[in-house]
């Protein structure tokens, strides 16, 4: 068996006495890859805005739930937070191969009275749950309403906005769905690495869960 001699040494990081941008390289170096969540969301004088977040996961499937954090600037609520928290609506594109140049380009920013849709060439689709519309680009959307969303604390001002949405609507390209199930290769999701690098779906394998042992 294996002793504590044997393994590779390991470097101890507070994360009390790294910089902001020192736990962001941590983080986003550590955790890959990172699904890409692309939202669209409605703005009050109904501006259509679009934004890629890879801070985004699962919360539950019973019901399904996804969570979006949405980092602030300077204190400041990102338009996507800020239409969210005021309609209460949303739209979550898986982010693949097909779509994620047109997608970059939404992260470039824009006054709020200007959509990133139009500029980066993107197609708006209506919606069949919530008035948020979506794009026609992504094989996989979901309209979400809002069921949560939380300020989280920063130094002195919330510095993000944790967004916990419910799924009403599912929408799946046909030719990637058959029996219940998405092809992971024709969906062909790219994932997000640090800096400019991302990831698309490599080798596939499967792993049997384990059964239990207790016979008792």
């Amino acid at each position: 068996m294996p002793t504590q001699n044997d393994q590779p040494s390991m470097r101890v990081l507070d994360p009390t006495c790294l910089t902001e941008r020192e736990n962001y390289k941590m983080l986003i170096g550590g955790i890959i890859p990172r699904p890409i969540a692309f939202v669209t969301s409605l703005s009050p004088t109904g501006v259509v805005n679009g934004a890629p977040f890879s801070y985004f996961s699962i919360v539950s499937a019973a019901p399904p739930r996804l969570s979006l954090a949405v980092q602030r600037d300077r204190g400041r609520a990102k338009d996507t937070a800020r239409n969210i928290k005021a309609l209460g609506e949303f739209v979550v594109h898986v982010v693949d191969s097909d779509n994620v140049a047109q997608v970059n380009r939404t992260a470039a920013p824009l006054p709020p009275d200007r959509s990133e849709i139009a500029a980066a060439g993107l197609s708006l689709v209506p919606s069949s749950g919530i008035s948020v519309p979506g794009i026609c680009e992504a094989k996989i959307r979901m309209e979400c309403r809002l069921e949560r969303a939380v300020e989280l604390a920063g130094a002195g001002s919330p510095a993000c906005d944790l967004l916990i949405g419910r799924v009403v609507r599912y929408h799946v390209r046909a030719d990637i769905y058959a029996r219940g199930k998405i092809d992971p290769l024709r969906l062909a999701a790219v994932g997000r690495l640090a800096g400019a690098d991302y990831a698309t779906i490599g080798r596939i394998f499967a792993l049997q869960r384990p059964q239990s042992n207790d016979r008792s």
